[in-house]
């Protein structure tokens, strides 16, 4: 089925719903007991593209997604025990859909944890604590360091332990110490036949962090704005299971946010630094140790106007540091680890070009909320390599020589969301195009063609 007719038929669910007087509810006679929280959501998403990007991929693609997560948590007193399964699966997909483990993934347990509330916090007197052990989902902050993913068709876990700590005034203490869940299928014709198979912890991987946010950091001259410091580190070893490059990186940063208000002006920077070493590939043979020293930056300043609709218009700039030298000892990229891009980026799954490596991106966007079941945005950004000699990550298409130039191309991609019955059926459609620049159209094995469009309906009923 074609998308324009998904996205025409959904778009009709959502107009004789806007024409009743009254919202339709979903209602249930079923009440849990008290201590017995139940919750979840099932989600359906069709999304097509025209002109790939990527090196070695069909010129054109499709997929349907449908993932569904519950979550069952029972609170005992002084300690809460829960369990989410996620079941995540993808249909009409060929041999040139570029299906992974962040696709397919039937199936498994997501959190399995036991959360101890009502600890001893480390912030003065009146903080409160919280302990989180087992497998579980993290997002901290502008979850651009660590993040429990929402467009995605399968959210990552971890296993460990994270502390949090609140004071009173709003104040966060954030310690974690984890290990990532590695998610299967990870391979065809696996993941093309929904197998199912048993999410394992990467015990040879371990992510450590320290994020701290303090609000209202200058009460008289900015009010509302948060401050962050931070530092994350990962270290890899190869295990039996799993061949790693053997990173070892400690990553120190900072962020300064004001969130947006109708009438005044808001603010979004974070910066962050990552040194350390690592090998070039997973390949054990591979020993030589190369020098790591990358960095990302994400400056926003935006404003709310005071008018129907409520439009904020901002300005922003994405920089994450590219390989200068592929031949030298050292490696510069800026990887995208265990953050998020789609909210700062574009739109991913079968689509997304840009991603926090290599990168240069100014732009802008422009966000509006019609009414309380609306809501909308669209943003722009010409896309440039940092490093002319280093890869478009997501393509995979490089030239050492650095003769196809750096500009990858004007990036657009737009949103709107309506939820047809309030919190509880949402439907969302989206549309995205890549008009190449030079290089997608000189580097040694690009696509072909000029641009790339992609556009995606989907439908999320949460219970």
């Amino acid at each position: 089925m074609k998308p324009v007719l998904i996205a025409s038929l959904l778009f009709c669910v959502c107009a004789a719903s806007a024409g009743a007087e009254e919202p339709f509810r979903l209602e249930s006679d079923v009440k849990a007991p008290d201590w017995l929280t139940l919750k979840g959501e099932t989600r359906v998403r069709y999304e097509s593209l025209d002109g790939q990007f990527r090196a070695g991929r069909a010129d054109s693609d499709q997929l349907l997604l449908i993932r569904t997560l519950l979550l069952a948590e029972a609170d005992t007193g002084p300690v809460s025990f829960g369990v989410e399964l996620q079941d995540s699966r993808t249909y009409l997909g060929d041999v040139g859909t570029p299906l992974s483990s962040s696709f397919t993934n039937p199936l498994d347990v997501l959190q399995l944890y036991a959360r101890f509330d009502d600890l001893p916090g480390l912030l003065g007197g009146n903080a409160n604590g919280q302990l989180i052990l087992g497998r579980q989902t993290v997002s901290i902050g502008s979850k651009r360091q660590i993040e429990r993913v929402e467009y995605a068709n399968v959210i990552r876990s971890y296993t460990g332990a994270h502390f949090i700590s609140e004071a009173d005034r709003g104040d966060e203490l954030h310690l974690i110490y984890v290990v990532p869940t590695a998610r299967f299928p990870n391979s065809r014709p696996e993941l093309d036949d929904n197998r199912l198979s048993g999410d394992e912890e990467q015990w040879g991987r371990r992510i450590w962090g320290v994020h701290y946010r303090r609000a209202d950091i200058l009460p008289g001259a900015v009010p509302d704005l948060w401050g962050e410091v931070f530092v994350y580190g990962l270290e890899e070893e190869d295990t039996e299971d799993f061949q790693t490059p053997d990173r070892s990186y400690i990553a120190p940063g900072f962020r300064l946010y004001r969130k947006p208000q109708v009438g005044q002006w808001d603010i979004d920077l974070e910066a962050a630094l990552r040194k350390g070493t690592r090998y070039a590939s997973t390949s054990p043979a591979d020993t030589q140790s190369l020098e790591v020293d990358a960095a990302m930056m994400i400056a926003a300043l935006g404003y709310t106007f005071d008018a129907p609709w409520q439009p904020r218009l901002s300005l922003e700039y994405y920089y994450a540091s590219g390989d200068e030298d592929p031949d030298d000892l050292a490696f510069d990229q800026h990887e995208r680890l265990f953050g998020g891009r789609r909210t700062d980026l574009n739109n991913t799954s079968i689509h997304g070009p840009l991603t926090p490596a290599n990168l240069s991106a100014p732009g802008f966007r422009l966000q509006v909320t019609p009414g309380e079941r609306w809501d909308g945005w669209f943003q722009y950004h010409a896309a440039s390599l940092a490093s002319e000699t280093d890869s478009w990550v997501i393509a995979r298409l490089r030239d050492p020589t650095g003769q196809s130039g750096s500009f990858i191309g004007h990036a657009l991609d737009a949103r709107a969301r309506y939820w047809v019955v309030p919190d509880s059926l949402r439907l969302e459609l989206g549309t995205s195009a890549l008009v190449y620049g030079a290089y997608p159209k000189t580097v040694p094995g690009g696509p072909e063609g000029n641009r790339t469009l992609f556009g995606y309906a989907q439908l999320t009923f949460t219970f």
